[in-house]
C-alpha cells in the first residue's frame, strides 16, 4: 500500500497566510512555535552535505604555526619567567 498522495495547494496570499499565521499559529505556546518554525526552515532550507575531512598527514604553514602558538602557550605555564631554565 503506497502512502496517499496531498494535492497541491494554491499559494496563499498574504492577507490567507496572515490569517492562518493569527488562528493557528499565534495562539501556541512559545515553544510549539519554534518547533514549527524551525520543522518549516528545515524544510525549506535542508543542510548541506558535511565537507569531507582531510585525514592526510601533511602539515601546512597554517598547521605548523598553531601548533608552534599552542607550544610556546604551553610552554609559558609550565616554565614561567621568573624560573631559570637551566
Amino acid at each position: 500500500m503506497s502512502a496517499p498522495t496531498v494535492a497541491a495547494l494554491p499559494p496563499l496570499s498574504r492577507d490567507e497566510a496572515l490569517r492562518v499565521y493569527e488562528e493557528a499559529v499565534r495562539p501556541l505556546p512559545q515553544q510549539d512555535r519554534l518547533r514549527l518554525a524551525a520543522l518549516i526552515l528545515n524544510d525549506l532550507a535542508p543542510a548541506p552535505p558535511a565537507p569531507a575531512m582531510d585525514e592526510s598527514d601533511d602539515w601546512g604553514d597554517e598547521d605548523k604555526r598553531d601548533v608552534t602558538a599552542f607550544s610556546l602557550r604551553y610552554a609559558e605555564t609550565v616554565y614561567p619567567e621568573e624560573e631559570p631554565l637551566v
